[in-house]
This record gives structure tokens, C-alpha cells and sequence, in this order.
């Protein structure tokens, strides 16, 4: 069974059919810039074209960077335009894809969803966190194999700012960070979050998760296992094509 995700991101917006037997895309994943300002209109018109670039007529999922109610309303907005908070974004995309059906879910929640069922969660019970690593932070947390949606725990406070502010991919970009230095940012990060969940198992995901071998090594002094997401990258499109699946069935 094919069902074509798409992952909105705070600087790219991709998607691909996926084969839900398998969590793989079946084609190369088309990517289009995030556009500045990210607002609901011009986002919109960015997933259309993800989505008419492979001429796909079924059911979508989307996630997005924000917390979703209800899976339409868009409640937060750290990362795009601020005109989001309050949109139908069920309505709004569904509309701009010429009525097709449409399921919306945060992105960090879609990438989690993807790891447990296809990646490195897995047959994982107790409490697992993912944390994707981007423009900011997003979580996924999971008891016993059950989503907790829309965590957003890359706004808890560290150090006086956003954990996102100081421990993003982004921060390590903006401030030219060593992997070293940006290394103890995140073991800062993650021994709060330990501190406050006592997860059994931390899966870090976003594009850096490319890059493991360059941080993992040097986080020190976590309790919890800490892996990389074997989805990388993919894991949002996976997830938001398997909530598709499920809304539609």
C-alpha cells in the first residue's frame, strides 16, 4: 500500500509516496524550499507543488512544525510565519490539493511514529523519547509503544533561553560551532530532559542524524541508551504517509 507523506520543515518542505509494507519511499523524495515568510498561502502552495510533482490524486499526510489540535488547528508556530497559530490546516491544504484528503500531525510526532513502527524504536517498550535536531528541536515521546502528542520539548528553558536557541542544528550553523562545543550543548540538553522523563532510550533524528558519528561519541554522562534514527531524515514523510493510512482507513 502506497500513501504519499510530506514533512514541513523550517527550511525545506519534501515529500514521496511511501510503501507503508516496507516504511521506504518508492520514489526519490522532491524537495522544495521553505518560503520567507513561511505563511499558511505561501507554505501551501510549496506542498502543492511537492505533491503535483509526482501527479499523486489520493490521500496525504502532512506534518507540520508546531503543535496540531485535533489534527487541523494549528496552535504554535516557533519556526514559521506567525499567521499559522489559529489556521485550519487541514482545510487550508486540503483546498490548495484540490480536495484531497488531508492529515495533519507535528512532525516530530510523525518522525517518532515512523521510528517505532519501521527504525530504531522498534519492538522498544518503557518510555522512549525522539529528538529531531533542525531549525529547532522536536520531540516524540512514547510509553509502552503510545504517542504522547505535540510535546515540544525543544522549549524547555536552558540556560535562561529556548533548548532550541542553544542546541538546534541551526544554533550549531548560526554560531559556528564545533562538533565538540555543540556537542556539550546537547548532553546539556538531553540530561534536563532525562532529568524531567527517564526515558529508557533516546533516539536523535533530523538531517544531523547523518552526522552521528561526529556527536553521539562525545555525549557523556546519560543514563539512557541514545541512538540515531535509522529512518534519518525520511522518518517525518514515513510518519505523516502511516497517520494518512490510519485516518483514512
Amino acid at each position: 500500500m502506497q500513501i504519499f507523506g510530506v514533512d514541513i520543515g523550517g527550511s525545506g518542505i519534501k515529500g514521496a509516496p511511501v510503501d507503508l509494507d516496507r516504511g521506504d519511499l518508492t520514489e526519490e523524495r522532491h524537495k522544495v524550499l521553505t518560503p520567507h515568510p513561511a505563511t499558511p498561502d505561501a507554505v501551501a502552495d510549496g506542498v502543492k507543488e511537492v505533491v503535483g510533482h509526482f501527479g499523486w490524486t489520493g490521500p496525504v499526510g502532512i506534518t507540520f512544525p508546531g503543535v496540531v489540535a485535533d489534527g487541523a488547528t494549528i496552535r504554535t508556530a516557533a519556526n514559521v510565519d506567525k499567521a499559522w497559530v489559529d489556521t485550519d490546516a487541514r482545510a487550508l491544504l486540503g483546498d490548495r490539493l484540490g480536495g484531497l484528503p488531508v492529515t495533519v500531525l507535528n512532525d516530530a510526532d510523525a518522525a517518532g511514529v515512523a521510528e517505532m513502527q519501521f527504525g530504531a524504536g522498534r519492538d522498544r517498550r518503557g518510555t522512549v523519547l525522539l529528538l529531531t535536531f533542525g531549525t529547532g528541536i522536536g520531540s516524540a515521546l512514547f510509553t509502552d509503544g503510545e504517542l504522547v502528542p505535540n510535546t515540544e520539548l525543544g522549549h524547555l528553558e536552558l540556560g535562561g533561553h529556548d533548548a532550541e536557541k542553544r542546541a538546534s542544528t541551526k544554533a550549531k550553523e548560526d554560531n559556528e560551532l564545533t562538533w565538540e562545543h555543540w556537542a556539550r550543548r546537547v548532553t546539556k540538553y538531553l540530561a534536563h530532559v532525562e532529568m524531567l522523563f527517564s526515558p529508557e532510550l533516546f533516539i536523535i533524528g533530523g538531517g544531523v542524524s547523518r552526522k552521528a558519528d561526529k556527536f553521539l561519541p562525545l555525549i557523556e554522562g546519560i543514563k539512557a541508551e541514545i541512538v540515531p534514527a535509522q529512518l534519518q531524515n525520511n522518518a517525518g514523510i514515513v510518519g505523516a504517509a502511516m497517520r494518512a493510512a490510519k485516518t483514512a482507513s
